[in-house]
């Protein structure tokens, strides 16, 4: 069975081939520009490889709610050429085969939880951590949808009292992303993330962020494991301060087994990077 996936990204387009057991035997990237730049170059290499289905897990706001007006669509992009574009539709049109659709972070998110370290649980979620923060829900064995996809990149937190930074987040500040993103890295210390390695205070300032984000999610969506990934979550520093920030918050409020060990409770994905392309398989065999 060859089976297409697409990680559709704001800067890059990962087209590969894959089988039903979420292996991928070949790939391709090519660059986002504009939909009639892109999209001939995609259906190009899909139809060239008679796969059976194709999934898609695509850079947003999208519309994955099947029976909308605009299922398929990706809608309010800040990438204007890709606003309110019926990427569903035109695969469909051009391949002749079934389509699966979600958020790339839910499709990361997915991918874990079909063959990474997620496999086996219920109720997963996938944070990424890069240029963007998104947050992807594993939520009773499907996808966390609702009246369009989970955007808890941007909840709303608890300033750290040191923190004097306003945050770049063009529409709230200091919501998580505009504070904890690899941009609000940047704008807050002047340096880009991956030059401040040795800078203790950086890490412990983000780290504080994060945790408080996860504090939430466990709250809020009561999941069994959450993977952390992303750019940012390379940092070597990180992951021990958020383990340890996330038990102080929490305050000993939930002792359930899963939250009593933090370093099996959050954890680094998996997958070597492939989450989102494997998780894109797996949709396409649910659209089988």
């Amino acid at each position: 069975m060859r089976i297409g996936a697409l990680e559709a990204g704001g800067t890059k387009m990962v087209c590969a081939i894959g089988n039903e057991n979420g292996e991928i035997l070949k790939r391709e990237v090519f660059p986002t520009t504009t939909p009639d730049e892109t999209m001939p170059l995609m259906i190009h290499f899909f139809q060239k490889e008679e796969i059976e289905a194709l999934g898609i897990g695509c850079f947003g706001p999208i519309d994955p709610r099947k029976g909308s007006k605009t299922y398929g669509y990706i809608t309010s992009t800040p990438k204007l050429k890709w606003q309110n574009y019926n990427i569903v539709g035109e695969f469909e049109k051009a391949l002749g085969c079934p389509v699966g659709f979600d958020t790339d972070v839910n499709a990361a998110a997915l991918g874990e939880a079909a063959y990474g370290i997620t496999r086996g649980l219920a109720n997963s979620i996938y944070m990424t951590v890069g240029t963007g923060i998104g947050v992807g829900v594993y939520s009773e064995g499907r996808l966390l949808h609702g009246m369009m996809h989970p955007e808890a990149g941007h909840i709303l937190l608890k300033r750290h009292p040191a923190d004097t930074y306003e945050g770049w987040c063009p529409f709230h500040k200091d919501c998580l992303e505009g504070l904890a993103a690899g941009p609000a890295l940047e704008g807050r210390w002047g340096a880009k993330g991956d030059t401040l390695t040795d800078r203790a205070e950086v890490w412990e300032l983000e780290s504080y962020y994060i945790a408080q984000a996860c504090v939430n999610y466990c709250m809020l969506l009561s999941p069994e494991r959450i993977v952390l990934g992303g750019g940012v979550l390379k940092q070597p520093a990180l992951l021990p301060l958020i383990r340890e920030k996330f038990t102080l918050l929490l305050a000993d409020y939930i002792r359930t087994e899963e939250v009593r060990d933090a370093a099996h409770y959050i954890v680094p994905a998996s997958l070597n990077d492939n989450q989102g392309v494997m998780g894109c398989i797996r949709l396409a065999l649910l659209a089988l």
